[in-house]
């Protein structure tokens, strides 16, 4: 069937961080908001019909993931990603983050070193500084052609650091990395015995023309020392039901991190997050297909909206996500003054670059999962404030 993504959704008083926090965030309650990483676009029908379904049966108890949970995502791990994993390297987590933080309290002690690549998702600097680990920055490397990332570097830096937090793909900037990217990272922390993170969340949202690789299925030693995330939350739109997975083919590794997940007893999860999940990866192919379509269009509008009517702005293309990473250094503004004119001026509720660490100066985030009529509005209201900035 043809799904319908410029179907308009009023998430206003439901509870949404991203519309009722707007004065919060923004001190202004009218922005558009394109900032948190969520959808606009309705969870698909059979999800929603699969939570109705189960939601009908007024007894919510006790509930543990059968086999039918896990069959679903082996299925599509190796279906859409070519990974073959087995049952029990599937673990249970509320969500990535987390993950990211009990990843660093189970695998690294006070003081470690741990490496980061920013500009990144900012819950990656928390879940370090907050456990008292050393935070280790290999920064990308910004270029004509796009981010890169820092190979001398961050050789040198794993010399003495114990893991490496990985966005794959990367978050906020876009880059699906290659495979060849990915070997040269295996090689590097192969060589001086380093644990890899690698967060996957947005794995199932690369764009045509790029394919997402994954970091632990380079070959049985790097699966040996890697911690793979893995989530339904962004294909789909079921960040509020609080279910991933983390994948550790490494029984040892495995066998720590589960220790872990059940010594907080946080390993339960909620009944509905189940449910949701078996139907995504039972029957969301077609529909995160047809997603995608949709977002790369918004991204080319994006795009080429810039180019001819606000050339200054510098377009970073997504190859994977639904973040375009835009580039004002152009204008010689400061951040705060930056992010003023967005929120004041424009009436846009973006990520500020800086909340990304640096090499985020002077940029900001954009959020183009939503319909294009949304999309629209605040190219118009961008090139109001900045076409002749």
């Amino acid at each position: 069937m043809k799904y319908n993504f410029d179907t308009e959704i009023n998430r206003s008083e439901t509870s949404s961080v991203k519309y009722d926090l707007r004065e919060t965030i923004f001190g202004k309650s009218d922005v558009i908001p394109m900032w948190v990483a969520d959808m606009d676009f309705e969870t698909p029908d059979f999800i929603r019909e699969a939570v109705i379904e189960r939601a009908n049966n007024p007894v919510f108890g006790y509930t543990f993931r059968d086999s039918d949970y896990y069959n679903h995502i082996i299925n599509w791990l190796n279906e859409h990603h070519q990974w073959k994993v087995e049952k029990d390297s599937i673990l249970f987590c509320p969500g990535v983050v987390p993950a990211l933080n009990f990843a660093v309290l189970a695998y690294t002690k006070p003081n470690d070193k741990i490496i980061i690549q920013s500009p990144v998702y900012f819950p990656f600097f928390g879940a370090i500084k907050s456990h008292n680990r050393e935070l280790v920055n290999n920064q990308l490397v910004k270029t004509e052609a796009g981010y890169i990332i820092d190979f001398d570097l961050l050789e040198e830096q794993a010399k003495d650091a114990v893991l490496l937090i990985l966005c794959n793909p990367h978050n906020p900037v876009g880059r699906a990395w290659t495979r060849s990217e990915l070997e040269r990272i295996a090689s590097i922390c192969l060589k001086h015995n380093i644990l890899v993170l690698s967060d996957e969340i947005h794995a199932d949202l690369v764009l045509p023309g790029y394919k997402h690789e994954v970091f632990a299925n380079i070959s049985p030693e790097v699966a040996a020392i890697t911690i793979t995330t893995h989530a339904p939350s962004k294909t789909f739109n079921l960040a509020g039901l609080a279910t991933s997975s983390v994948i550790i083919t490494n029984p040892d590794l495995r066998r720590v991190f589960q220790l872990f997940i059940d010594d907080l007893h946080i390993g339960m999860g909620n009944i509905f997050g189940i449910v949701a999940s078996n139907a995504s990866y039972g029957k969301g192919n077609e529909w995160r297909m047809q997603l995608i379509e949709y977002l790369n269009d918004n991204v080319n509008y994006v795009e080429k909206f810039i180019r001819v009517n606000i050339p200054a702005i510098r377009v970073f293309r997504p190859e994977a996500t639904y973040m375009i990473w835009l580039d004002f250094l152009g204008y010689g503004l400061t951040d705060e003054i930056l992010k003023r004119k967005m929120i004041f001026e424009a009436g846009l509720g973006l990520n500020a670059g800086t909340d990304f660490g640096p090499g985020g100066e002077g940029c900001m985030r954009l959020n183009i999962a939503c319909p294009r009529k949304t999309v629209e509005a605040a190219m118009l209201r961008l090139k109001e404030v900045y076409a002749n900035a």
